[in-house]
């Protein structure tokens, strides 16, 4: 078996400060851009500050530029006052971008409330699955306050042992069936592990499986199975029909009225399973 597992990212503010309100909970769905969090930050205080100072001087260069513009135009100036106020402002303009750059590069906008206080929103479409901020928690820039989970597609993580190896390629189409009820679908093989274990003698493989409508939930366990080339064989069984006697594969035969456990060597055609996280 191999077990579901969710395509998920951990939320971190970019910038230190205070939670001043914590709007989601853990199971909550989200959307993207929805606020998650409020915070009050004195370096983003500081920067939207910055970045007013460099929009009023800029202002005023341009309003410099233009009087010396008409004043050159009727010689009333020198062009070198009308070429350094044009300068100036090339200079504010550079000055001001950078000052929208280090908002930007924290996702801060420049706000319409308070100069200290910042939205942390989510990236995208997802299910929270873990919260760790309170209100009046102080955090750093780095510190994992969220999780959210994109439940569009989900990750199946499975081991492949080696001798079925070459019955996977990046890219090809697998069956999933569902361990806990009746459901199957179809999944992508997205990566293969290039190494073996040494001990379990099998590698890593994840699937990519479209979930479109929330019914492969992470931590199910699913069934894997992949089509081998077709071939011509002696006998052939369904796969439902293989039932584990111990450590042996058999199929059950009737023998008049009772039925008698065969042993079986499986093919090529065989279900291959794997175990996640």
């Amino acid at each position: 078996m191999a077990r579901i597992s969710p395509r998920a990212s951990t939320m971190v503010p970019r910038v230190a400060g205070i939670a001043e309100s914590v709007l989601v909970t853990t199971g909550q769905t989200v959307k993207k851009g929805q606020v998650l969090a409020v915070f009050s930050s004195q370096l983003v205080s500081e920067l939207r500050s910055v970045l007013q100072t460099a929009e009023r001087r800029l202002e005023h260069m341009q309003s410099l530029y233009e009087r010396e513009k008409r004043l050159w135009e009727q010689k009333i100036s020198a062009e070198q006052d009308y070429l350094q106020a044009q300068h100036s402002v090339q200079e504010a303009e550079i000055d001001l971008e950078n000052a929208k750059q280090k908002l930007a590069a924290l996702g801060v906008g420049r706000g319409s409330g308070a100069m200290n206080r910042f939205e942390l929103r989510a990236a995208y479409d997802g299910l929270v699955v873990e919260r760790s901020l309170s209100i009046g928690e102080a955090v750093k820039e780095d510190t994992p306050i969220f999780t959210i989970a994109d439940m569009s597609t989900v990750w199946v993580e499975a081991a492949i042992p080696a001798k079925d190896l070459p019955l996977f390629k990046v890219g090809d189409k697998v069956t999933l069936r569902a361990v806990a009820f009746d459901a199957q679908t179809t999944g992508t093989v997205a990566f293969l592990g290039a190494l073996v274990g040494e001990q379990t003698r099998m590698a890593k493989a994840r699937l990519l499986v479209p979930n479109p409508k929330g019914t492969w939930r992470p931590g199910l366990f699913v069934n894997i199975e992949v089509k081998a080339t077709d071939v011509v064989v002696p006998v052939a069984v369904q796969t439902d029909a293989l039932q584990t006697l111990g450590t042996q594969q058999v199929v059950f035969v009737r023998d008049g009225k009772n039925f008698v456990a065969h042993p079986v060597t499986l093919g090529i055609g065989q279900r291959v399973a794997g175990r996640g996280p």
